[in-house]
């Protein structure tokens, strides 16, 4: 049967193909194959994204950004008005854990991240990260979707649509966290108004067995050739139906999907069985969830996937609003060795040279106790509440200084003060590294042209080597 597509490619030397790809960003996007490699705006060493995302909030001033003057303020006011974060919050509080210079830069870490503190030589530490708002919904998509309140598409849905994916029988943006969905659950690597295929694919890295991480991922009742009739048989039905359904998103992504699942049974299985690594592999990551899902991580960006998200955990592990001691000491321990094994890894195999690594959360917490909330705390006064203000995430990896520092909160860490990096200049700094104009970077919805970065954004030009 012959397709309007080819119609028009077949048709006076292809000149209708020639105009239809000229057309508005949602007709270029129903190709064939929209996962397809495609080039950016410029040349750039930064292939793939590992996004280690820390959920729920974790301190900046106990993991990498230390405040020695809270020990000498402890338990006393601070020297100006506390901005308003989500709760009341108290006297300052000094971090129980210690900090120690690494490497040649000397950059300090907390001892809770001892193990990544190894390769500080190789990361950038912003200091001086702020969002909008002190509530985990917002920020979660702030940072994901880079608007807090509206449906757009996420950053990992924007680089599969610009870039496609190195490898056609693996989706081209995984969501792995362990044990259910985070806050703002799927809408976190929505596509939005993308075509559904550039939608991440969630994976519950609790599961082991592939059967179990990738639902119906096997046939036990049909080979593979099998499969391909049904599903050649299906693609002539959806054709006809979709003659009267020009442009229809939802089916083409329906489609899609089909086939990417039907492709996915080749090498999911190799992908995502970390048993197959040499021993010396796994004891360099370690045991339990954490290192097994930031290794398969390697496993999937060596493979072609474009963008992979590692969330620590559902809901929101982080958020230490009592007992932050315990709890941060409990997560960092379960995923400190990983991340610089993780590290270690890329470097070793040549992939840390062009794979961005981005680690933090959705926002920081304050440096000042949080004051007992009725059902919220346990009327504790060890823990510490969201804090926009001023946080810290790192970047390794392509195009990235490594043994930097970029901005600064004040000297008690509440706020970002200097060279203040805001979600979208994060954001327009990643498509940069990616190789987009994140300004031109844009897809054309309801009338009007949008991007990740919306009307914001700047490139933070001092992260860049």
């Amino acid at each position: 049967m012959l397709t309007r597509r080819d119609l028009l490619e077949r048709s006076g030397m292809g000149m209708g193909a020639l105009a239809l790809a000229g057309m508005a960003p949602e007709a270029g996007a129903f190709e064939n194959n929209p996962l397809a490699g495609r080039p950016p705006h410029f040349p750039s060493k930064v292939k793939r994204v590992i996004h280690l995302f820390m959920n729920g909030g974790p301190s900046h001033v106990d993991t990498f950004d230390p405040k020695p003057l809270l020990n000498k303020h402890a338990g006393k006011a601070l020297p100006f008005d506390n901005p308003k974060t989500e709760r009341k919050t108290g006297a300052a509080f000094p971090s129980p854990f210690k900090f120690k210079k690494y490497g040649q830069s000397g950059i300090e870490v907390s001892e809770l991240f001892q193990h990544t503190g190894l390769h500080i030589d190789d990361i950038c530490v912003i200091r001086s990260m702020h969002a909008d708002v002190p509530n985990h919904e917002p920020s979660l998509l702030l940072m994901n979707c880079g608007e807090a309140r509206l449906i757009r598409p996420s950053m990992g849905s924007w680089m599969t649509y610009g870039l496609g994916t190195e490898n056609q029988n693996l989706p081209g943006f995984i969501a792995m966290c362990p044990g259910g969905y985070p806050i703002q659950e799927s809408q976190n690597w929505q596509a939005g108004f993308l075509p559904g295929i550039y939608q991440g694919t969630y994976i519950d890295t609790n599961n082991t067995r592939i059967d179990k991480l990738i639902e119906n991922i096997s046939n036990q009742k049909l080979t593979l050739d099998r499969q391909r009739q049904q599903l050649d048989l299906l693609q002539k039905l959806n054709a006809l139906h979709e003659e009267k359904r020009a442009n229809d998103g939802k089916l083409e992504a329906r489609i899609q999907s089909f086939e990417l699942a039907y492709r996915m049974q080749k090498e999911a299985a190799d992908a995502f069985d970390v048993s197959r690594e040499p021993k010396r592999i796994l004891d360099m990551y370690g045991p339990g969830v954490q290192a097994r899902q930031i290794l398969i991580a390697r496993r999937l960006i060596e493979r072609g996937v474009r963008f992979v998200q590692v969330w620590h955990g559902a809901g929101q592990p982080w958020d230490s609003h009592d007992d932050i001691e315990l709890n941060h000491r409990r997560l960092a321990g379960q995923c400190d060795r990983a991340i610089w094994a993780l590290l270690a890894d890329l470097k070793q195999r040549g992939l840390l040279e062009d794979t961005l690594v981005m680690w933090g959360g959705e926002f920081g917490r304050t440096p000042t106790v949080e004051m007992p909330t009725p059902g919220a705390n346990a009327g504790k006064i060890n823990g510490r509440d969201h804090n926009h203000h001023g946080f810290t995430m790192w970047l390794a990896g392509g195009g990235i200084k490594g043994g930097t520092v970029v901005g600064a909160t004040d000297e008690f860490g509440f706020a970002a003060v200097d060279n203040k990096v805001h979600v979208h200049d994060l954001h327009a700094t990643i498509l940069h590294l990616m190789g987009f104009d994140h300004e031109k970077f844009t897809f054309r919805y309801a009338g009007r042209d949008f991007r990740l970065t919306d009307v914001h954004g700047r490139v933070v030009k001092e992260i860049l080597a």
